[in-house]
């Protein structure tokens, strides 16, 4: 493709691109330390392929984009086609089975995101000094790549707001939902997020953390090269248990685990609990800029409130002492409002080549829009935090 005198194409795997060509563009801000995310870095990718968590028979096949102005690489974008919808939590089961029963096939489909990860951040990928026209060539490059390929949609998913507002301008469907997000709102430590809670919240908050301390065992705080082969042997069967109880069947390899190890774990917090001499639970975070990512738990051992210990409270305790003001605790979770997580707005973008059905999702998401707006201000006012003035204390306008 050729638009001012930037060239578009696809690869069918990262490593057919420089990591520092792509990470100049995913993550130009870790020259200066940390990517706001490790999510869309050469590194991770190249994890998810090198591991067969993605690739041939998975349903996820690489299509990354590759923005190019002359020899310099100015842009990528992790694209996929996908033949099926798992592993998404951008959820367009609806859309299928409305598209399947007008006669059409659904899949594939092409989509840009990061796979198994419903973490927000940037999906189109460009350099610093060519967001202006880079960015634009990208999201058009999509939706022509789907309708020319006979493909029945194009979506970014977990994009910033920024990209969903670009994507609007260019005629996708801008989509909203929801998820469930601590905030850092001046607390110092853990004690003075506590005091920011209403009586009832923290004295449960207390209570769990001191059943969960009380299992039996101790727990353990792993990032780097604390991080060792027998930890990723335990989480593998915890992560196991979890995967075939949620969804069936684990989306990530055992390989992508040993991919870690060899080159992740400085992306990684993993608290793990040990009873008797063997661990018996973990849960895995991913460590950006400014955010923690709790991402999967497992455990073979149940034990009361050790959940919410590893997952959550811990997750929150290290961003505190470690300078860190959010943490996103996965997808879907109500359960997480008591504990501090306050409803956030998620975006995503999405184009249907078929302007008949472009039409009929952009009314339904239109309604939907409306509704998940109305449920997040209702959940934010049932939020854990002290009221003032009937607004709670450390509740900031939804995001």
């Amino acid at each position: 493709m050729q638009n001012t005198g930037l060239q578009l194409t696809s690869i069918n795997g990262v490593d057919r691109i420089a990591a520092a060509d792509w990470d100049a563009c995913a993550c130009p801000e870790a020259t200066m330390g940390r990517p706001a995310d490790p999510f869309t870095t050469h590194r991770f990718l190249k994890a998810l392929e090198d591991s067969g968590s993605v690739g041939d028979g998975s349903g996820w096949d690489p299509h990354h984009f590759v923005l190019r102005d002359g020899s310099r690489v100015v842009g990528v974008a992790p694209v996929y086609a996908k033949y099926h919808s798992q592993g998404e939590y951008i959820f367009d089961h609806a859309f299928a089975d409305a598209w399947t029963r007008a006669g059409q096939s659904y899949y594939p489909k092409l989509q840009c995101a990061v796979p198994f990860t419903p973490a927000t951040g940037r999906r189109i990928l460009v350099v610093p000094d060519r967001e202006d026209d880079a960015g634009g060539v990208m999201l058009q490059g999509l939706s022509r790549a789907a309708a020319q390929n006979g493909l029945s949609s194009a979506h970014v998913t977990f994009c910033t707001e920024e990209e969903a507002r670009k994507g609007a301008d260019q005629g996708y469907l801008h989509r909203v939902t929801e998820q469930f997000h601590w905030q850092d709102a001046g607390f110092g430590d853990f004690d003075g997020f506590l005091g920011a809670l209403s009586s009832r919240k923290r004295k449960a908050i207390r209570k769990e953390r001191a059943t969960a301390a009380d299992f039996g065992g101790t727990i353990h705080e792993l990032t780097g090269d604390a991080i060792e082969p027998e930890h990723w042997d335990a989480f593998w069967t915890f992560y196991q248990d979890t995967g075939a109880r949620k969804w069936g069947r684990p989306y990530l390899t055992r390989d992508f685990f040993a991919a870690a190890q060899a080159s992740l774990r400085d992306d990684i917090l993993l608290v793990m609990a040990r009873n008797n001499g063997r661990w018996v639970a973990g849960a895995l975070h991913f460590i950006g800029r400014d955010t923690l990512f709790g991402r999967y738990w497992g455990c073979i051992e149940d034990h009361p409130c050790l959940h919410f210990e590893l997952c959550y409270y811990r997750g929150i305790d290290f961003a505190l002492r470690n300078g860190m003001s959010r943490v996103e605790a996965g997808a879907q979770g109500s359960h997480k409002l008591a504990r501090g997580y306050l409803p956030r707005k998620v975006h995503s973008l999405h184009h249907f080549p078929d302007p008949r059905f472009h039409d009929a999702v952009a009314r339904y998401l239109s309604e939907e829009r409306s509704a998940m707006e109305h449920e997040i201000d209702l959940l934010a006012d049932m939020g854990p935090f002290r009221k003032i003035a009937g607004r709670p204390q450390h509740q900031e306008e939804p995001q």
